[in-house]
């Protein structure tokens, strides 16, 4: 494993396997080929291997010195179901399936610091690589914890790290408390009574009750929870009726949507005014609601001193070029099963200017390779100081 003294990451070689994992994603607990890859390039350095966790989730374990405590550091593997539309020479070929949110890169950036690491042996103590499959909605971190992952692999602490668009390559942002809401499902079935069309007093309209309660649900975040508490509610699904038969007022009418909340207590706020509301609807207008409510993933709350730990191997990383009042995001993150379950801190990487479609989740997403040196620098950085 002679790596020369002036590419102590293998950048090279990693920018072309970030590229060929962009050109062969895989949906979440479908990552055969990518764990694959995983696997052979943590064994290739020495580092030991566990696989089968979550399905297709891979944990390389390093163990130096006679140091006692134990991190682990995260990152996921998991492409979106959606097509790439770029002209890239190596986008996707598998359709309808594209890295539209930098896993590719997360994987590569993890890999090279782990390779790094074995070669250096710059510190006293044990790192596991958590390899995680699924983090795109469909449970990936909850997956490997109750397949044992924190019991096979106790750790001291956890960190995750996440590339964001607008920020330089050569920058991060590390923030102690909230950073990704909670990202939480709803769905409430009006059902009354349908009736023809033009005699609309002989049922119970449930597409009637089912527009007030879309034009109400908003006042929820407005007028129900604190305004100083962020949080969201949006209707994003909504069925009823027939289209070919547009005299029939149909006997049941169904919206769903997504919450948000950063923290416990205007989580739960969300899931009983929401059922409040539909149930309220529903009793105007003489019919039934059902709800459910879905909790899917909680929010990511970084622990103070793991963000005091990450934020020193950042600055040491990037030169000082570390943001420390970046806003947190409504998006979600199953990384928070983790976080809660050990002290953990979750950190942002620039990809860059967020233009020409450099958002996440954007058709002509590309994880940008300049990222790659920063990101493995900051975990190799991470790890000498935390396991000294």
């Amino acid at each position: 494993m002679t790596v020369p003294d002036n590419d102590p990451f293998e950048i090279e070689a990693m920018i072309a396997l970030r590229r060929d994992l962009h050109a062969h994603p895989e949906l979440g607990f479908e990552e055969v080929r990518t764990s694959a890859i995983v696997a052979a390039q943590l064994e290739a350095a020495g580092i030991a291997v566990h696989r089968g966790l979550g399905r297709t989730g891979v944990v390389g374990s390093l163990r130096v010195g006679q140091g006692t405590r134990a991190i682990a550091l995260r990152a996921d593997m998991d492409a979106l179901a959606m097509p790439e539309l770029s002209d890239l020479p190596y986008a996707s070929a598998t359709p309808n399936t594209m890295h539209a949110c930098g896993h590719d890169g997360h994987t590569v950036m993890l890999l090279a610091a782990a390779r790094h690491l074995a070669r250096t042996r710059a510190f006293s103590g044990i790192v596991h690589f958590i390899f995680q499959p699924a983090e795109e909605g469909r449970g990936g971190a909850r997956a490997m914890i109750e397949d044992g992952l924190l019991e096979l692999f106790p750790v001291d602490a956890v960190y995750g790290l996440h590339n964001m668009p607008g920020l330089a390559t050569d920058q991060m942002a590390v923030v102690a408390g909230p950073q990704l809401a909670s990202s939480d499902s709803w769905e409430v079935t009006f059902r009354g009574i349908g009736t023809h069309g033009a005699k609309p007093h002989l049922g119970r309209d449930a597409m009637t009750a089912a527009g007030h309660f879309l034009g109400m649900i908003h006042t929820i975040v407005a007028r129900r929870i604190d305004p100083l508490q962020p949080a969201v509610v949006s209707a994003c699904a909504m069925t009823g009726g027939d289209f070919r038969a547009l005299n029939v007022i149909p006997d049941t009418a169904r919206i769903g949507g997504t919450a948000r909340a950063y923290t416990a207590s205007v989580r739960n706020q969300l899931e009983a005014e929401i059922g409040l509301l539909a149930q309220g609807v529903a009793q105007t207008f003489g019919i039934a609601a059902d709800y459910e409510f879905l909790r899917r993933i909680p929010p990511v709350v970084n622990d103070a001193d793991a963000a005091r730990r990450a934020l020193a191997a950042a600055q040491a990383a990037t030169g000082q070029a570390v943001i420390t009042d970046f806003p947190p995001s409504t998006a979600g993150d199953d990384f928070a099963f983790l976080g809660a379950a050990v002290p953990g801190a979750y950190v942002w990487l620039g990809n860059g200017p967020a233009v020409d479609g450099a958002l996440h989740h954007n058709s002509r997403y590309d994880f940008n390779d300049d990222a790659i040196v920063t990101g493995a620098r900051f975990w190799t950085t991470l790890v000498e100081q935390e396991l000294r």
